[in-house]
């Protein structure tokens, strides 16, 4: 098997900026205004023909409200088909920029908003543009596939995009066509993919701040207190912390291992949103969230991503008011950025449907 190569690139962003984020995290309101955002909301996604995206990291509250006027929760690849194929003409995605700015490159033409567009990610701050751009020129030879944490700048630069949950067959038939890939950003995702495919795989040397923080050494001894509970893993953790699992995937797997396994309890490995939709479709069995280093971590992760807790009711109600807080996409980027994202769902409704979605991968040297 290949063995991965990991490069560390410097950068002048920091990796782990939380300080700030944290402080930015909505009030939690009370009763009355929360009854009372609610249905502000609702009337105004009526008005302005919009439509709420939230992701599963994000508070229960804007899940729940999604679902309930008709949007979507979900990961980031239903996310970027839901926004694509439905008919609002406003999208509101509850997530972090970078799922934001793929909706508006799937859909130009249609008004994106966030409730704070500071919301980011640890992965899309640590892969700056010119230093990744730098590293693939230093590389031609290799296919360049990013994981959907990533700029619109960066995956402009890219061959293809995947998401946890279609990473792995995407390089799987890249290898199968002969492709030695370049990945980016997230070396735990990658190191595990290669693992699994036996891939030639050159990876950038980031890490998701929530997910690097899953400590073996902890997770065993509480696996001790809980021998009845599966273990069930999220791929962005260390290789140690995957080597303990039962399931390991992305959040909609994840959700599928615990509809189906048969266990009365779970400790989930993933940023602990991920709790409210694990608990509401599986009420009877109990999950547990799984050890981190806590609060006295290098960052204060605390199994909760910060930029996702910036999300609120409040922060919906008002940009849905004001247009405030629209994604804009350099208008000459989004042709280049937009086709690796086609590709990724071209290759993923193949191979849903059944067809031959290693078809779709060109061979190498092929035109």
């Amino acid at each position: 098997m290949t063995t991965a190569s990991i490069i560390d690139v410097e950068y002048e962003q920091p990796a782990c900026p939380t300080q700030h984020a944290w402080a930015r995290v909505p009030v939690e309101p009370g009763p009355a205004q929360r009854a009372e955002l609610k249905d502000r909301i609702r009337r105004l996604l009526r008005e302005r023909n919009a439509v709420m995206v939230s992701h599963y990291y994000v508070h229960p509250d804007l899940q729940d409200l999604a679902i309930e006027t008709g949007g979507i929760v979900s990961d980031s690849l239903e996310m970027a088909r839901f926004g694509r194929d439905h008919a609002a003409t406003t999208l509101v995605v509850s997530g972090v920029r970078f799922m934001g700015e793929t909706a508006k490159i799937l859909s130009p033409e249609k008004t994106v908003l966030m409730p704070d567009l500071d919301a980011n990610c640890s992965l899309d701050l640590g892969c700056p543009i010119d230093q990744f751009s730098a590293f693939c020129d230093q590389h031609p030879d290799r296919t360049v596939v990013v994981y959907a944490n990533t700029s619109a700048a960066v995956k402009a630069r890219s061959d293809w995009l995947v998401t946890s949950s279609c990473a792995l067959d995407i390089v799987r038939a890249l290898k199968d066509k002969g492709h030695k890939i370049l990945w980016a950003p997230d070396k735990h995702l990658g190191g595990y993919i290669q693992r699994e495919t036996g891939a030639d795989m050159l990876m950038w040397n980031g890490s998701c701040i929530v997910h690097d923080e899953f400590k073996a050494i902890e997770l065993e001894l509480l696996k001790k207190e809980h021998p009845e509970a599966r273990v069930l893993v999220h791929p962005e953790s260390p290789a140690d912390v995957v080597a303990l699992a039962d399931a390991v995937g992305s959040t909609s797997a994840i959700l599928k291992a615990a509809r189906d396994l048969d266990a009365p309890s779970y400790i989930v490995a993933t940023d602990k949103g991920m709790l409210h939709m694990l608990r509401q479709q599986n009420p009877d069995k109990l999950f547990i969230e799984a050890p981190t280093a806590g609060n006295s971590a290098t960052c204060k992760s605390c199994a909760h991503c910060p930029w996702m807790a910036m999300n609120g009711l409040a922060g919906v109600a008002r940009v849905l008011e004001t247009g405030a807080n629209a994604i804009e996409v350099d208008p000459a980027l989004i042709p280049r950025a937009r086709q690796p994202i086609d590709r990724m769902l071209a290759f993923t409704a193949a191979h849903k449907a059944g067809r031959d979605a290693g078809a779709l991968v060109p061979d190498i040297g092929a035109a």
